[in-house]
This record gives C-alpha cells, sequence and structure tokens, in this order.
C-alpha cells in the first residue's frame, strides 16, 4: 500500500504543524477560555494524519484481522489503527498540556496499556499477562492520589476498599470497551461521545486540566473515526480499543463529579459508560449461565457473537444503525448524568435514576431476546 497525500491533506498537515510549533495559538486559546477547542482541533487533525501510516504499518508487517466464523468483516483489514489514536493524544498532552500529577500518571500508563496492547495484536499475549498489566495501569493512577471514594468515611478498611473498588472499575471498563469493539465506528464513536460529556461537566466545573484531557480523546477518536466508520479502512485492535477503555476509565476517576453527594458522584460515570458496562454484565451473567466460562481466563479470551451489537445486527439492524442506536443510547443516558449533577438535590434521587436506565436496559434486552426468538436465532439469558 502506498501513502497518497491529497492536496486537502496537505493543507491539513501544514495547520497541524502550526499547531504544534507556533507556541502563540496556544497560548491566545488558553487566554480566551478556548484552550480545550485547539487542544481538541489538534489531537483530531494528528490522529486523521496519523491513520494512513497505521493502515501502512499493518499492511506492511501483515497485522491484519482475517475474517473467520466469528467476524462480521469480509476482507482482512489492518488492525492496529489505535497506533494512530495514541500518539495523536501523548503528542497533544507532550507539546501543550502542563505537567500535572493527573497528567504524568495518565502518560506513563497509557504507554504501558498501548504497548501490551500492541504486542497483543501482533503475538495474541496471554490472557493473564493482559490482567496483571491492566492492575499495574490501575495501579499507577491510584498511586497519584486518584481512586473512587464511595466508601463512608470511617468504615473498616475504607482506603483499601476504595483501592480494590478502583482496580476492579479500570479492569472491568477497559474490558466492557475492549469487548464492544465488534463493528465499525462503535469504539471510536462511543469514545468521542463519552470523552465530550465529560468534556462538558469537567468545563462546568472548572476542572481545567481534566478537560484537556477529555477533549484530547474526544479530538483522537474524532480524527480516527472517518477511517473506522463503515466498511472501516482499519480496526483500533487491542492497541486502540484498550487505550480508549483506559482513557475514559482514568477521565471518569481522576475527575470530581460531586464533593457532597459520594452517591452522585459514582453515578455519573457509571451513566455515561453505562453502554459498555451493561454489555459486560450482560454477557457475563449468559454466559455463566449457559457454562461457557468458569473463571476469570476464560472471560477474558472468550469471544462470541453475543453482545449487543451483535444483537442489533440479528434484528436486521444495518451496521452503521447498530452503531448510531447505541451511541445515541450513550448521548440520552448521557443526559441523565447532566441532571444528575446539577439538578439532583439527594443521593436518594440519584439511585432512582440510576434505577429507572437499568430498566431500560432490561427493556431492551426483553426486546432482544423476544425478537431473537421469533427468528429461530434464540440467544438464551
Amino acid at each position: 500500500m502506498k501513502l497518497n497525500f491529497s492536496f486537502s491533506k496537505i493543507v491539513l498537515f501544514s495547520v497541524v504543524l502550526s499547531f504544534i510549533f507556533i507556541r502563540e495559538i496556544g497560548r491566545q486559546a488558553y487566554l480566551i477560555g478556548i484552550r480545550w477547542v485547539y487542544l481538541l482541533l489538534l489531537s483530531a487533525g494528528l490522529s486523521y494524519l496519523l491513520t494512513p501510516f497505521a493502515i501502512w504499518i499493518a499492511n506492511k508487517f501483515n497485522i491484519l484481522d482475517y475474517p473467520s466464523e466469528r467476524k462480521i468483516h469480509s476482507l482482512p483489514t489492518p488492525r492496529v489503527g489505535g497506533i494512530a489514536i495514541f500518539f495523536a493524544i501523548v503528542i497533544t498532552l507532550l507539546r501543550n498540556v502542563q505537567f500535572t500529577k493527573e497528567i504524568i500518571s495518565f502518560l506513563v500508563a497509557i504507554c504501558i496499556i498501548f504497548l501490551v496492547g500492541f504486542l497483543d495484536d501482533v503475538y495474541d499475549l496471554p490472557a493473564s499477562l493482559r490482567l496483571a498489566v491492566q492492575i499495574i495501569t490501575s495501579l499507577i493512577i491510584i498511586f497519584f492520589g486518584y481512586r473512587i471514594t464511595a466508601i463512608p468515611r470511617g468504615f473498616p478498611f475504607e482506603h483499601l476498599l476504595e483501592v480494590i473498588i478502583t482496580v476492579v472499575w479500570f479492569v472491568g471498563i477497559i474490558n466492557a470497551v475492549a469487548f464492544l469493539d465488534g463493528i465499525d465506528g462503535l469504539v471510536s464513536g462511543f469514545g468521542a461521545f463519552c470523552s465530550t460529556i465529560f468534556l462538558v461537566i469537567a468545563l462546568t466545573t472548572g476542572q481545567k486540566h481534566l478537560s484537556y484531557l477529555c477533549a484530547v480523546v474526544a479530538g483522537s477518536c474524532l480524527g480516527f473515526l472517518p477511517y473506522n466508520w463503515y466498511k472501516a479502512k482499519t480496526f483500533l485492535g487491542e492497541c486502540g480499543a484498550t487505550v480508549v477503555g483506559f482513557m475514559l476509565a482514568s477521565i471518569s476517576v481522576i475527575g470530581w463529579w460531586s464533593e457532597e453527594k459520594p452517591i452522585v458522584s459514582l453515578t455519573v460515570p457509571v451513566l455515561v459508560l453505562s453502554v459498555p458496562i451493561y454489555d459486560m454484565i450482560y454477557i457475563t451473567i449468559s454466559r455463566i449461565v449457559r457454562g461457557e466460562i468458569r473463571s476469570v481466563k476464560e472471560w477474558l479470551e472468550y469471544t462470541g457473537k453475543d453482545h449487543i451489537h451483535h444483537r442489533l445486527l440479528n434484528l436486521g439492524f444495518p451496521v452503521p444503525y447498530a452503531v448510531v442506536f447505541i451511541l445515541l443510547t450513550t448521548l440520552s443516558v448521557g443526559f441523565y448524568s447532566l441532571f444528575i449533577k446539577y439538578f439532583c438535590p439527594n443521593d436518594f434521587t440519584a439511585v432512582l435514576l440510576l434505577v429507572q436506565v437499568s430498566l431500560v436496559f432490561i427493556l431492551i434486552t426483553i426486546i432482544m431476546i423476544t425478537s431473537a426468538k421469533k427468528k429461530n436465532e434464540i440467544i438464551k439469558i
């Protein structure tokens, strides 16, 4: 594969270079309070320009995702598009963001996550190694002072329990997002939507550095999306899907969503990331009931066509429609998180809204199961 550069890409390349090397552009954006716009545009431009190089690398070294019984694509497709997202994030952060402790911890951990994900794309690493790396990277974030603080003050083993919950959250979200990466444009679109919701909350609560992270994540996903949309020219691969999952998990832990309402603080990121959480819980229960998984190792290694996007395809949704359905669901639930953040009077109301959203997902499950049975494509609970 040859790298072709159109006039529009040459112009974009020139703009991106000016963003990187002309410091005054970033400084002026900071002075007028739109630094996040600058970071979003820069990361999007970098991701868009770097994706053809990622495709070239995948073809050059035969790092391709081949069609199989468990895949829905029909042609070998480059599988390390996550290279573009990773380098767009790292370059943007290194060039433009002050090195606060959240940025430093984020950069160190994301490099480890990406490297292991890339090696997994090439060599198919053991699930136990991937799990160990996910735990280590979550501990890096915790070491820099960030963890989920949902345990009441003075509760026995308060800090230990918070560390355990935070590690479980990281491992769960990273794998839930990776599990969701089964059809064109889904995870890159999901990453853009979720980070944008987090960005809105961060901007309106004065979390300046967190808003920078959110903008960089959103931009990198948006820049990659044109190459990943149906029919995809490249896939994220493990190096991309785990990076997106790790970024979203980190943002949700680094940010503070409510100082006085601990349940609200926990509910906001759960709602924003509710689609992959729902999908992970549902398929895990389903597979355990069917006797298909019996350990964490089997859970990590199992691949099947029973995720929410596969079920939508079974119902007759075209791939783009299935992606739009999931993204609109994410956006709708994201509005709930904004409502909880700004208009929720107490923790009890937050719990009620969380229950309501859970009921919506239960209804979606019932509809999918009933429709599948009518088509003789029975999906067992």
